[in-house]
């Protein structure tokens, strides 16, 4: 077994300029070299390497990786035989905001018996009153809070992906974290691990720009969207402004710039080509910027009836363009902890947003969406709950909008 201790930045090995972070929260697997079942003979190689989207109030997301199990049988339990495991040793403490825009952290390799696998594991270490081993840290803040991770997440998050692994081949699982969604906040100065995790190719592809360096200071946010609805995020590199939105299934998307205090802006029917292509929608030399905006706020409480301990409830703010193009600008989940339960509290730019074409031409046109300035349409969802909507205007003032979602 070989254990990597050093971040790999996968744009370099297709020749693309090297970023310094990578974005945060879902996992991923890929496969390469697929082939074999159960009980094939000889052996293969697995890797894993864990990334994450960015996380939304926080500058520190941590948490400590004590192993990788995997298992050819879906049921079996922990103390069972046959797993196969990449072991840290010492077990690694990982703040995932430091994974940004492309940059991989390996856990490592291990040689595995040819077959089929049904059950990938990845397991945590537990806080001790003298550690804290899972952690965040609030955005502006220095004060480290733990990260309660329940005996289940514990004994290795499960997650939902199965590979094969073919006699002499290599089979490559990227971990990639959705931070954002995976941190729930109960209240008191109490923060939860609810893991949200999905599976995404490793092949290096997406959608690449620059934004004005001007902007870096409001907590900016670039989204790949289908439909209004979020696929992939990330947040800029800290210094150069670059942001790379990876791991993108081949199809068009709808790339939407936001940050504090300004404007949205939008880039149309961006295309991501294959599995390994790289999209430009600006460079370093014609970046994407923003026109200021004030902010005014909706707010509110969604509850859901039944209640639902294990649901969590998420609040968007949408905008329609014209075509029609249905683009979040935000989005948050309901704190169920809060008084009254469900509180909520977006806050949006009331300046008309922008909209561009993507173009393979440098820099794209933007234009100003008239008709458009504090018009959103709030959106409650969550699942086995049926969605509701209510339009509000905040061009002048503040709005509420409080939401219950039944089956």
């Amino acid at each position: 077994m070989k254990i990597f201790s050093n971040s790999t930045n996968i744009k370099s090995s297709i020749n693309i300029k090297s970023l310094l972070w990578l974005t945060a929260l879902l996992i991923t697997g890929i496969v390469t070299g697929c082939g074999g079942g159960g009980g094939s003979f000889g052996s293969g190689t697995l890797g894993v390497s864990i990334t994450d989207a960015p996380a939304c109030g926080f500058d520190q997301v941590n948490v400590t990786v004590v192993k990788v199990r995997v298992h050819t049988s879906s049921s079996a339990a922990d103390n069972d035989a046959g797993w196969a495991e990449i072991t840290l040793n010492p077990a690694r403490k990982i703040n995932l905001l430091d994974l940004n825009n492309g940059v991989l952290q390996s856990l490592g390799e291990t040689s595995l018996a040819a077959g089929h696998y049904t059950q990938l594991r990845l397991v945590l270490d537990p806080n001790t009153a003298l550690e804290l081993a899972n952690s965040v840290v609030l955005t502006g803040s220095v004060i480290e809070h733990p990260l309660i991770t329940p005996s289940a997440v514990q004994s290795g998050i499960k997650l939902v992906n199965e590979f094969d692994v073919a006699p002499g081949k290599r089979v490559d699982l990227l971990l990639d974290f959705n931070a954002c969604k995976s941190v729930v906040t109960r209240g008191g100065g109490v923060y939860a691990l609810k893991p949200v995790v999905k599976v995404i190719p490793f092949e290096l592809n997406g959608i690449d720009g620059f934004v004005d360096t001007s902007l870096l200071a409001d907590n900016v946010l670039v989204t790949a969207q289908q439909n209004g609805v979020i696929v992939q995020s990330t947040a800029p590199n800290a210094t150069t402004g670059e942001f790379f939105l990876t791991h993108l299934v081949p199809g068009n998307y709808d790339v939407a710039i936001t940050a504090d205090n300004h404007a949205t802006a939008v880039i149309a029917t961006v295309p991501v080509l294959s599995t390994s292509s790289v999209t430009l929608i600006s460079s370093s030399a014609s970046r994407t910027n923003l026109l200021s905006s004030t902010s005014h706020t909706v707010s509110g409480t969604l509850v859901l009836n039944p209640t639902s301990a294990s649901t969590d409830a998420y609040i968007a703010a949408k905008q329609t363009f014209t075509g029609p193009l249905n683009v979040t600008v935000k989005e948050v989940i309901a704190d169920d902890s809060a008084s009254p339960s469900g509180a909520y509290s977006l806050t949006l730019p009331i300046a008309e947003p922008q909209l561009g074409q993507y173009s393979t031409t440098l820099p794209i046109s933007l234009v100003t969406q008239t008709g458009l300035a504090g018009q959103y349409t709030i959106q409650a969802s969550a699942t086995g709950y049926t969605t509701q909507s209510s339009n509000k205007d905040i061009a002048t003032n503040n709005a509420t909008a409080d939401f219950i979602l039944t089956p």
